[in-house]
């Protein structure tokens, strides 16, 4: 068995949610915070058997695609960190996939 977690932008999350949940994937939404744009992020735990992961992933890369977005970054407020005070283009969006093998689960 596998955990498969999956950070993702806030929009993307309910098109992924669903099309798992219509292919029967159990899924736990977790909200979570960005550190470079501080924007709001959603965190997915998603278990599923071995050899389901590829479809886990085809899923979520089908449904979580990055796009360029015009962004103002606010100071970190560190020592020597730096301002940018006009608007620059960065890339959103799409997935942060980590899958890890689970040596035990119980559903209780």
């Amino acid at each position: 068995m596998k955990l498969i977690i999956s950070i993702i932008q806030d929009k993307d999350a309910p098109r992924l949610i669903e099309e798992l949940m219509e292919k029967n994937f159990g899924v736990t939404k977790m909200a979570s915070t960005g550190g470079f744009l501080k924007s709001g992020n959603t965190t997915l735990l998603i278990g599923v058997d071995d050899n389901q992961v590829d479809e886990v992933v085809d899923i979520i890369d089908e449904k979580c695609r990055s796009r360029k977005q015009m962004v103002t970054p606010l100071p970190m407020g560190g020592p020597g960190d730096s301002y940018v005070p006009y608007p620059i283009e960065v890339k959103v969006g799409g997935a942060t996939i980590f899958v890890i093998n689970v040596d035990r689960f119980e559903k209780i």
